[in-house]
């Protein structure tokens, strides 16, 4: 049912921007995501990490707003989805500290570091990467609904002018 109802507000002209704007934004959407992901994952192997690949998340979901309508953006991932979110990588982030504290100090990188140079060779820095790109990215959202909320009021002079 859910599924439904959103394809037909894509399909809404009376919703967002025109059709090419939609149809480059979907595809753009899916490539954005791809690679925040790809950043958060490989964050400690290259430049980026968790921070911007949050960041980039968010750009994502913004441009979904922007092309397609607060409406839809909202039924995707509404403000209460990004604030369980956010707090779920900030807990996530703080429980890694606190596991690392029963090895010998807080944030102790206690897995296995494995090779230099490929996927699993840092413990859990991408364990930590993971849940700080979920919680920026979440709380950079969260905070584009929340100045999208308002809109200019027009007062009924304004509409007879």
């Amino acid at each position: 049912m859910k599924k439904k109802k959103i394809e037909e507000m894509v399909h809404d002209e009376n919703l967002g921007m025109t059709l090419i704007v939609k149809t480059v934004a979907r595809m753009m959407i899916a490539m954005i995501l791809l690679f925040g992901f790809y950043i958060i994952i490989y964050g400690h192997l290259t430049p980026g990490g968790g921070f911007a690949g949050g960041v980039i998340l968010a750009i994502a979901y913004t441009l979904m707003m922007l092309a397609f309508s607060r409406k839809l953006a909202l039924k995707k991932l509404n403000n209460f989805w990004a604030s369980i979110w956010d707090n779920l990588g900030m807990l996530a982030f703080i429980v890694l500290g606190f596991i690392g504290l029963n090895f010998g100090y807080f944030m102790f990188n206690f897995i296995w570091h494995g090779t230099p140079f490929h996927l699993v060779s840092a413990g859990f820095i991408p364990l930590a990467n993971i849940a700080i790109g979920v919680k920026v990215g979440a709380a950079l959202y969260a905070i584009f609904i929340g100045l999208s909320i308002y809109g200019r009021i027009i007062t009924t002079e304004e509409e007879t002018k």
